[in-house]
């Protein structure tokens, strides 16, 4: 009998500690939202890793310095970002809310390399004398002369992947082209006379015909 009053009392409290072991999860979670700075200069900092402590969990700033991160409340935030010193924020756990706002100040980390300079001949005069006497082969000569003809570089283009700068030029192209034309549709050259003027006058020329 007593142990039914027991499991009676605590079926009855149980909604009430799991109300408050809720209410104490929600109180501890909080939400930080800042920017990162120069100490220096109150310069924004973009690309700076924030990552919780102890934790796989993190965020980045974006290009303004601007992020949002949600923790616990007695964490520590760990700042850092290549060419500054790393910052850490304990997250105090008093706070009031499940919100906070803070600027992050980081100090420039500036490393400095001791020079270092390559000479491989002794001297510019013992350079110049080797280069003015060096016997170059004909078989060179012909190398060169075929790596630069205008046909190879022209097929070598063909089957080269687009660099970097290209695929980025491409990319703003197919941008400006898709802003140009919002909200409408694009133009067809089926229905450009332009276009059939130029494509009758390639005709004529043999532009299409099959070079073997």
């Amino acid at each position: 009998m007593h142990k039914k009053l027991i499991i009676l009392f605590s079926l009855l409290f149980l909604p009430f500690l799991l109300k408050a072991q809720l209410k104490g999860f929600r109180d501890s979670i909080i939400q930080i939202s800042g920017i990162t700075m120069t100490a220096d200069s109150l310069r924004a900092i973009p690309a700076v890793s924030i990552l919780v402590k102890g934790q796989n969990r993190g965020t980045i700033s974006n290009s303004q310095g601007v992020f949002s991160i949600v923790a616990f409340k007695g964490d520590t935030l760990m700042f850092s970002a290549v060419g500054f010193r790393r910052k850490n924020y304990k997250i105090p756990a008093d706070l009031v809310g499940n919100s906070y706002s803070m600027i992050q100040l980081m100090t420039e980390d500036t490393v400095y390399l001791a020079e270092t300079i390559i000479k491989p001949f002794p001297s510019r005069r013992e350079f110049e004398k080797l280069f003015v006497s060096m016997d170059i082969p004909n078989d060179m000569y012909e190398v060169a002369r075929k790596n630069n003809e205008s046909a190879k570089l022209r097929a070598l283009a063909k089957s080269m992947p687009i660099d970097a700068g290209g695929a980025y030029n491409v990319f703003m192209q197919k941008q400006q082209q898709s802003l140009y034309y919002a909200g409408q549709t694009p133009p067809q050259n089926i229905f450009n006379p332009l276009a059939w003027a130029q494509f009758i006058e390639s005709w004529k020329r043999g532009d299409f015909k099959r070079k073997d």
